[in-house]
């Protein structure tokens, strides 16, 4: 298939123009179909023809293109002087009309009739040419001396200028920002859309011609309909010697120049800028006046010449394209020709599905649309560069250029768009053709032959096969080489010849086993597939345009350039033929042929399309014509597929499935009639003479229908079907009547039909096995119902059903069926798809333990976060180990070790550490420490917490932060000392060492085992946090560094003296804090405050402190000098925070030792309190003591806060009872050991 535009042109009507008067222009509304065409004496006539609106084709399925026949003819009265210019306003339906006089008149339409609307006459100059934008919203005029006007639609003058140079021709730009002016001369000028000069256009195209020329035509397709490609020539300028260009813009530099080779006088773009016509004539050597020959040649938006219309007559003055570009209007002296165009569309049929391409006008790409003309699905693709379509068997190839210079894509899809393989070639595709296992593309000379697999075959084959077929698979030759089977033709090797062939490719075709290669010469040359071996070369007498093979590859057609449709026998010897086999021309010859089709299951049958008629052949003797303009896409069993292309483009998006049409052979047709009406004997003879397995079918079937077994059988036979011969047996078995007329409705897919019948013989058995059969669950369902049918059925209707629902995803009408089918496991699919946990937990429940489908139902909990509902499904389903493993998986840590310990796993704490080492090494220690605190490791979580405080502390990290660090590692350590008391039985230890009454002998025993445990519970909590990583360290980390922050605030709130109150304080957390900020702090605080005795003593810290370098010990001692000379180093007064203390020990009521002696030793010391509040000493017993920190706070401190400044716990609601009878009075001290037992007890019980 050659890669062009157009398949057929011809003239098609004329009508002629009373009194002979001759045309001077012609003009066709693109919109609505009005004909205006303009002559001699004042002529002016609007015509319509039938059927030629060309936005609404539809209905023209029996008559194929628009009617003929004269619908309007009207004369418009108004000019004088010859109508030189007629225009069409498309988007306001207005037509405009000069004569040589100047008189221009704007006619509007009214009740079906043009009347005019406005006139004007400048009396000056005649009107060369006129034009309307795009949008109809603005006209420009020019006159001959160089006037040019702008007006509006509505008939206002927007500007006007006089240019100073006769001008002939205008244009707009699509946009109608920019106007184009030619002149007589040949010159044409770029002005804006304000009437200023902005370039001249560079005619590149009349380089190196010496004669003067003049423009005749400036055509600037407007881009309504699209674009034929991404920046394609819109813009031709074609001159009177027969040169034109092609250009992209106005300033395009690389313009496409052709010599036409006629003396052209008009030029005009089809609607969608595809196709140029240019009008002109020769002047014939042949005849001795010289006579003119006139003609319209065709280009496409390259440049590529398409074909050549002659025209009769003697000059040729308008042509115009009709809206729909399927005809051309010519002007020629006094008639008006129609021409009939053919376009050749890019589109295929394969599948029952229409693949199709067309432009959008707001998109680059081309738009391919896949078609499902059965089930009228539409799936349309985009596709850039779009070159070409081919389809056949299960697959179509598009062919598109790539982005490389010189590379192409071949693409192949399946019948709803989706690539299955593609290949980069770099032969350009103007010839394609796809068989069941190749494509073949070609250029005039090089052909390329891609033998593609599918993903079935891919599947069959191995890969030591694949390799071996690698170089097999693809293959590229020239058409000129003697034999391509015996050379290595890979694309990797290929090398095109420098030297261009001089005979090329016009056409090709192939099937499974031949490629037929025609050539410009006439000569064919067939090939072997997939060997490529050259089997003949036959010779034909004319250039072919398509090539076609029959089904047995004994004929082939050939359709020419002049569209004459011959036919080449295969198989006849050469006249002194040797051995290869040359075949012959057949005497048979069809003209204005433009399409044809072999039967793909019979040699004899082929259709074709001849002007607007289609014929069937059988043989060479044709059947009684059809009109249509269908394209032909398929011919199988007697029966013609055809498409409407034409009235499809119109509207591409949304095709209508009455533009696809079906055409029936004689045959067919009689044969359908005579079992009508004939004998069945009658009709088993005319089958017989006509044979064909369609017709044996149809025998069988009417057979069937009788009842008439013997003829069915035979029938069947001819056709070869089998499975029809084994079902006529079966009905032979059949003793009923009935039953046979039955399973005959069944066969002919009646189903009703033979329910009803099943019914009426009181067999709803049979009914429901046949509903079953075709899988009408639904109808089985109610069958049974309504004959009270067996249960078990009944149970796997419903089941059937749910499937039925699941497969589409409607889960809630699924779970209903399951439910009814008691189909445990896919209720579980259900809920978990519906995402009902609710209900997928009560089938938990209601499902026996140790069922199978448990296990499930805990995996899909796990799956969605749901731990305990997960843990509960596997710990009934006896999996401890899987419900272990859930808990790890969802990170509920705590719980995953409860389970382990109570069932024995000791597993889990290896897991546990080995996981929280490999969050230490990833560095992820908030996540470890996270891990340790759902896992109820508290102590672990203490220590990562507090070693990352140090860390933080170490790297000068915001104090808030190291302290909420401390915080959190205390609240663990005390997290674990309630959990650890707990289960030493606190109150029961209580009891004992407070001296509880027993209950007898057995009371005095479990006293004993009570404390006994109590003691070690004891023992432990005192081993575990006891240390640098114990309770006391966390709350002195926190401690410190709440008063580090709290001395700051005062001392910026200007509280002095609190803050150097507080900064005392800081002297016992030198371990915690840098002693350099603390005493830096402190001596400032102090000089603030006054007292420069506290200011001396942290001066001298300072000084003596190794630590510090000599030059920053040396500054200190300087700042002090200059300090107490005029200072002394004395107090105003004594501070009771002054006096010495006798350990480390913070405030708080906290201890200051590591051990239970030291915390014992504090309680009965008297040591001071330290408000967290204020850092002010506890004097009195208005405190309240918090319950988490156990530190103390004044009441009027808090100022009314209720939160805990140390660790932000809610504070007691009681005040100062509160605080008394929490830590008792400060200074009390307990007499006896047993008093100071039982408060430990209880301080530890608070914990």
């Amino acid at each position: 298939m050659a890669m062009q535009l157009l398949r057929h042109l011809r003239l098609c009507k004329k009508i002629a123009i009373p009194n002979n008067v001759k045309l001077r222009c012609i003009s066709w509304n693109t919109d609505q179909g009005w004909i205006a065409c303009g002559g001699e004496t004042g002529l002016l006539k609007v015509l319509r023809l039938d059927g030629a609106t060309s936005k609404d084709t539809k209905g023209k399925k029996e008559g194929g293109p628009p009617g003929g026949n004269l619908s309007l003819n009207q004369t418009l009265e108004g000019h004088n002087g010859s109508v030189m210019c007629v225009c069409w306003n498309n988007a306001f339906q207005k037509l405009t009309t000069s004569d040589e006089f100047g008189l221009i008149i704007v006619w509007m339409l009214h009740k079906g009739m043009w009347f005019e609307e406005m006139i004007n006459n400048r009396n000056k100059s005649v009107v060369k040419d006129m034009k309307w934008t795009a949008n109809g919203e603005k006209i420009c005029i020019i006159y001959e001396d160089g006037a040019v006007i702008v007006g509006s639609v509505d008939g206002n003058r927007l500007w006007g200028k006089e240019l100073g140079m006769e001008l002939a021709l205008v244009e707009w730009s699509p946009d109608g920002r920019l106007l184009l002016f030619a002149t007589p001369q040949g010159d044409c000028h770029v002005y804006d859309g304000n009437g200023n000069g902005v370039a001249k256009v560079p005619l590149y195209c009349n380089e190196g011609y010496a004669g003067a020329s003049k423009i005749i035509g400036v055509e600037w397709y407007d881009g309504v309909e699209g674009y034929a490609e991404p920046n394609c020539p819109v813009l031709a300028i074609c001159l009177d010697n027969g040169r034109m260009q092609l250009m992209r813009y106005e300033s395009d530099d690389n313009a496409v120049c052709i010599d036409t080779g006629i003396k052209p006088v008009k030029v005009k773009w089809n609607m969608n800028g595809t196709i140029l016509a240019v009008a002109g004539f020769q002047t014939s050597s042949a005849v001795a006046d010289g006579r003119e020959l006139w003609m319209v040649q065709f280009y496409n938006h390259n440049g590529e010449h398409l074909r050549t219309l002659r025209v009769p007559g003697g000059g040729i003055s308008g042509i115009s394209w009709e809206g729909n570009g399927l005809r051309l209007a010519l002007a020629v002296d006094s008639y008006v020709y129609f021409a009939n165009v053919r376009p050749d569309y890019k589109w295929g049929y394969f599948c029952n599905t229409l693949v199709y391409a067309f432009n959008r006008p707001d998109r680059s790409e081309h738009c391919v649309m896949f078609w499902d003309t059965k089930n009228n699905d539409k799936y349309p693709k985009y596709v850039r560069k779009l070159v070409a379509i081919q389809a056949f068997g299960d697959f179509c190839v598009l062919a598109t250029k790539g982005e490389n210079q010189g590379e192409h894509i071949l693409i192949l899809c399946n019948a709803i768009g989706s690539p299955v393989d593609s290949k980069y070639i770099e032969v350009e595709p103007k010839y394609l053709a796809i068989t069941n296992y190749h494509v073949i593309a070609a250029n005039d000379e090089v052909v390329y032959v891609w033998q593609f697999r599918t993903s079935f075959s891919k599947v069959l084959s191995t890969d030591i096969n694949a390799v071996k077929r690698k170089d097999v698979r693809e293959k590229m030759f020239s058409v000129d080489d003697a034999n391509p089977a015996l050379s290595d033709r890979s694309p990797e090797s290929f090398r095109n010849m420098t030297t261009q062939t001089t005979d090329p490719i016009a056409c090709i075709t192939a099937c499974d086993s031949v490629l037929m290669i025609g050539r410009a010469s006439g000569v064919v040359n067939r090939y072997s597939l997939p060997h490529l071996t050259l089997d003949a070369q036959h010779v034909l007498r004319c250039r072919p345009q398509m090539l076609s093979l029959n089904c047995n590859l004994s004929k082939m057609s050939i359709i020419d350039i002049n569209g004459v449709l011959t036919f080449f026998d295969l198989t006849a010897k050469a006249t002194g033929g040797g051995a290869n086999t040359m075949g012959e021309h057949l005497a048979f010859e069809r003209k204005d042929a433009w399409d044809m089709r072999w039967a793909d299951d019979n040699p004899e049958l082929f259709a074709m399309m001849e002007k607007t008629r289609m014929y069937i052949f059988r043989g060479l003797d044709p059947e009684e014509p059809v009109t249509s303009a269908a394209y032909l896409c398929s011919f199988h069993d007697l029966e013609i597929t055809a498409a409407f292309l034409d009235d499809i483009m119109q509207q591409p998006d949304q095709p209508d499935l009455e533009f696809m049409v079906m055409y029936e052979t004689r045959s067919l047709r009689d044969t359908r009639e005579l079992l009508k009406s004939a004998s069945v004997d009658d009709a088993y003879s005319f089958v017989d003479s006509n044979s064909h397995p369609r017709l044996w079918r149809n025998l069988a079937e009417h057979a069937l229908e009788a009842l008439d077994f013997t003829t069915a059988d035979k029938a069947f036979v001819r056709c070869a079907d089998y499975q029809g011969i084994q079902f006529v047996k079966h009905l032979g078995k059949l003793d009923d009547k009935a039953k046979q007329r039955a399973e005959v409705a069944v066969y002919f897919k009646r189903f009703d039909e033979a329910e009803q019948l099943y019914m009426r013989m009181d067999r709803p058995d049979l009914a429901i096995d046949m509903r079953m059969r075709l899988g009408d669950w639904f109808k089985v369902e109610r069958l049974i119902r309504e004959s009270s049918g067996d249960d078990a059925q009944l149970l796997h209707a419903h089941n059937k059903i749910g499937q039925y629902y699941s497969d589409r995803h409607k889960w809630g009408k699924a779970a209903q069926y399951y439910a009814q089918a008691k189909n445990s496991e896919m209720l579980v699919e259900c809920f978990y798809a519906l995402e009902d946990f609710v209900a997928l937990g009560r089938l938990m429940d209601a499902l026996p333990d140790g069922s199978p489908l448990l296990a499930n139902i805990g995996e899909k909990f796990q799956s969605v976060g749901l731990c305990n509902e997960g843990v509960t499904a596997f710990l009934k389903a006896g999996d401890t180990k899987r419900a272990i493993d859930c808990c790890v998986l969802l990170n509920q840590w705590d719980q995953g070790v409860s389970l382990a310990q109570t069932h024995n796993f000791p597993q889990i704490e290896q897991l546990l550490a080995k996981y929280a080492n490999h969050l230490l090494e990833k560095d992820k220690v908030m996540d470890a420490i996270e891990l340790y605190r759902k896992a109820n490791h508290s102590m672990e979580a203490a220590r990562l917490l507090q070693d990352l405080a140090k860390k933080c502390a170490s790297q000068k990290v915001h104090p808030l932060r190291v302290k909420k660090l401390y915080v959190l590692a205390a609240l663990e350590i005390e997290k674990f000392k309630k959990r650890t008391l707990e289960l030493a039985g606190p109150d029961k230890a209580a009891a004992t060492l407070l001296g509880g009454a027993g209950g007898g002998a057995g009371g005095t025993a479990t006293m004993a085992a009570t404390a006994a445990q109590t003691l070690a519970g004891l023992m432990t909590l005192e081993s575990v946090v006891s240390g640098e990583a114990g309770v006391d360290s966390a709350w002195r980390g926190a401690e410190a560094y709440h008063f580090w922050l709290l001395a700051h605030r005062q001392l910026y709130s200007g509280n002095v003296d609190l803050a150097m109150r507080t900064a005392l304080h800081l002297r016992e957390y030198e371990d915690l804090l840098d002693p350099l900020e603390i005493y830096s702090f402190l001596a400032l605080a102090a000089f603030y405050n006054q007292f420069f005795g506290q200011c001396s003593k942290a001066f001298i810290k300072l000084e003596s402190m190794p630590s510090i370098p000599t030059d920053k010990r040396e500054a200190f001692a300087d700042l002090a000098m200059s300090i107490f000379l005029k200072h002394p180093p004395a107090d105003p007064r004594a501070l009771r925070e002054t006096r010495e203390k006798k350990g480390l020990g913070g405030g708080g009521g906290a201890a200051t030792g590591s051990s239970l002696d030291a915390l014992l030793e504090d309680l009965g010391g008297g040591r001071d309190q330290v408000c967290v509040a204020s850092g002010r000493i506890v004097r009195d017993g208005n405190v309240v003591r918090c319950r988490t920190c156990k530190h103390l706070s004044i009441t009027h401190e808090l100022r009314g806060n209720t939160i805990c400044p140390l660790c932000h716990s809610a504070l007691p609601a009681t005040a100062a009872a509160a605080g008394v009878g929490a830590g008792g009075p400060p200074g009390r001290s307990l007499s006896s050991k047993a008093s100071t037992a039982a408060q430990m007890s209880h301080l530890y019980a608070g914990y």
